[in-house]
């Protein structure tokens, strides 16, 4: 595209300039303001498909929770499979399975949030719940293997807690000492679960 109006024309001539500019790029102008307001009317239709989505994942959710069933799961999962609340869909259905009796089928919903990319919060969560169950089961090593290993970061009291359980139930209680204390050094200083822990400890010395 050629420059606009050149420097040091009288008034007259830019006037004829800026006609020719028109004329020889005329065309490129109007595809420019075309692919503009095409890429503008396309994200905005995008961010409102989004806003859609989610206000309908909302809606299957809230449905399921209020119905206090896991009717509508499926068509969390089956539409809104990347949205939080077909994860947290997920959470409802094993509270479920787990209020009658069945520690196998909240597994069956719990263990597939372990690998979620978008929640670092439902990953920790899953594998905090998942690990307990395996823990009420008595199969020890399953619970221990999901948790893995632990990471310094805001749910490592958590987990260390958890494993000190873990071992406890195992009857090691050197190493249930061990991470009851790691628990103690790294949950925060309001936690009211350091109390708890501190009676553990005190029953293990």
């Amino acid at each position: 595209m050629k420059n606009f109006i050149e420097i040091g024309t009288t008034e007259e001539q830019q006037v004829e300039q800026i006609k020719q500019w028109i004329k020889e790029n005329g065309l490129q102008i109007i595809i420019g303001i075309s692919l503009g307001l095409g890429s503008i009317w396309g994200w905005n239709y995008f961010k409102d498909y989004q806003y859609q989505q989610a206000i309908a994942a909302r809606s299957a959710y809230l449905s399921m929770v209020s119905a206090d069933d896991v009717k509508n799961l499926s068509e969390l999962k089956s539409n809104h499979t990347n949205s939080t609340y077909a994860q947290q869909g997920e959470f409802i259905a094993a509270k479920y399975a787990l209020d009658g009796g069945d520690k196998k089928q909240a597994l069956e919903h719990l263990l597939p949030l372990i690998n979620a990319e978008n929640n670092e919060f439902i990953v920790h969560t899953a594998k905090l719940r998942a690990a307990s169950i395996y823990l009420e089961l008595g199969d020890f090593e399953q619970a221990l293997g999901v948790i893995g290993e632990v990471k310094n970061n805001a749910f490592s009291g958590l987990y260390h807690h958890l494993t000190a359980d873990i071992y406890l139930a195992k009857n090691d209680q050197n190493l249930a000492k061990e991470y009851y204390q790691l628990a103690l050094d790294e949950l925060p200083a309001n936690s009211k679960l350091k109390e708890l822990i501190k009676i553990k400890l005190d029953d293990l010395n």
